[in-house]
């Protein structure tokens, strides 16, 4: 089983990320690992990455997918996924992909954000990557003014492969 926790930057994805692997005994990948160095430089300097920036990214994370797929590994990843377009790159053609949307408003996540100093994302974008989001409408929504451990809850509640899992 993949579960892919997507959301805007801020929305608690790889805290969550991290706790649900941990309590599923998974692998674990941030989707920023896969970025290139000139993403990061892009996102750091306030500059929205573009279509053409995102796909070799999507395509990295989409190759880690499909090996621990391919590995019969449970496995969670990060990433912003925020149009279907990008969804779509993710999921292999047979399915296999639980997306959780960690969904909040901008004043929740512009507040987070100002409190990050260890990240290499512009708060300055966070307008952008709203203009940017498309809410999946086949995915778990997850409210992200519950704490992490609620949300790792509601997901081994709602996926019945993650509670078989444990």
């Amino acid at each position: 089983m993949i579960y892919i926790l997507m959301g805007v930057s801020g929305s608690g994805k790889t805290t969550v990320g991290q706790l649900l692997a941990n309590t599923l005994h998974c692998g674990f990948n941030d989707a920023d690992e896969f970025h290139s160095a000139a993403n990061k430089e892009k996102m750091h300097n306030g500059i929205p990455l573009t279509d053409e920036d995102r796909w070799p990214w999507l395509g990295a994370l989409r190759a880690a997918i499909d090996t621990a797929r391919a590995e019969g590994r449970t496995h969670v990843f990060t990433c912003s996924a925020l149009r279907q377009v990008y969804r779509d790159r993710l999921t292999p053609p047979d399915g296999g992909v639980t997306f959780v949307y960690m969904k909040g408003d901008a004043a929740v996540i512009g507040g987070r954000l100002s409190e990050r100093s260890d990240h290499f994302f512009n708060p300055a974008l966070l307008q952008s990557q709203f203009e940017t989001l498309e809410e999946p409408s086949d995915a778990l929504v997850l409210d992200i003014r519950q704490p992490p451990e609620a949300l790792v809850q509601r997901i081994l509640a709602a996926v019945p492969a993650a509670a078989a899992a444990r």
